[in-house]
């Protein structure tokens, strides 16, 4: 049992090695199904999503608070979607989210660039300047992504315990190599490992469901037990807020016990 994160570019054949493994395995296969399920469970259209994916991370900055929305939604569907484990992940930002937990086997698919022109073109019926010019576009985009969002860059090979460049390397020889690592035993669910996801899914509900009052909120949480910090508030309202919090915090599924920590605003006279 574990699972398996699948980083890609547009046209590597990502999806392609995701869906073959994901089958061999008997795993569940799951990509755009988290914006569905982020839209309907945060009542944000799906559209906003989709749009703040393929656009410019500028985009997000047109909503209040947009970047802190965006990673808490879309990261509370995620890791909400694969703590069942035995799960392919071929969506948004996995090998960021899931880094602490270590029976996540994190992959990276590249695949040569002249290669993914001449897919492109035959799928889009473009021309070859057209086709290079979309996934330049496109390439160029997804880093600015996770270095806007992540704070890291998405072709950095040390995200990733494997990086496999699909040329010499076909997809069935990629789906072999990775259906022989995912099951030695480095990368099986533990206890601890589980705890660890666990814990980190906690955090990422209670994060969502603060964030779109308390934006600057921390969270941490640990056997049930959640940590909230970094919450702003007068010291006139302190009390109320930190009322409220715990509240909110305490309608997540499995939260046991919440503590709160403030910062002072400063108002003026």
């Amino acid at each position: 049992m574990s699972i398996i994160t699948i980083s890609r570019g547009s046209y590597s054949r990502g999806k392609e090695v995701a869906e073959k493994l994901a089958e061999r395995l008997g795993y569940e296969c799951v990509s755009r199904d988290v914006l569905i399920e982020a839209s309907d469970e945060f009542n944000i259209p799906e559209i906003k999503l989709v749009r703040a994916i393929h656009d410019s991370p500028s985009v997000l900055d047109r909503f209040t608070h947009g970047k802190e929305k965006y990673v808490a939604y879309i990261r509370a569907a995620v890791l909400k979607r694969v703590q069942k484990d035995n799960v392919v992940y071929h969506g948004l930002a996995g090998h960021f989210f899931l880094q602490e937990v270590p029976h996540v086997m994190k992959v990276r698919i590249i695949a040569d660039f002249e290669d993914r022109v001449k897919e492109e073109m035959k799928r889009e019926n473009i021309s070859a300047e057209k086709a290079r010019y979309t996934l330049k576009k496109d390439d160029e985009e997804r880093r600015k992504w996770g270095l806007s969002l992540y704070g890291a860059d998405t072709a950095d090979s040390r995200l990733y315990d494997m990086v496999l460049h699909i040329k010499t390397l076909n997809i069935e020889d990629a789906v072999d190599i990775l259906f022989q690592t995912v099951n030695r035993p480095s990368f099986r669910t533990t206890p601890e490992s589980r705890k660890i996801l666990e814990d980190l899914s906690h955090a990422a509900q209670v994060q969502a469901a603060l964030v779109a009052g308390f934006p600057s909120a921390r969270v941490t949480s640990k056997n049930g037990k959640v940590f909230v910090s970094n919450i702003e508030t007068s010291l006139l309202m302190e009390r109320e807020v930190v009322v409220e919090v715990t509240k909110m915090a305490r309608k997540v599924p499995g939260v046991e016990e919440v503590t709160v920590s403030t910062t002072h605003s400063i108002t003026s006279d």
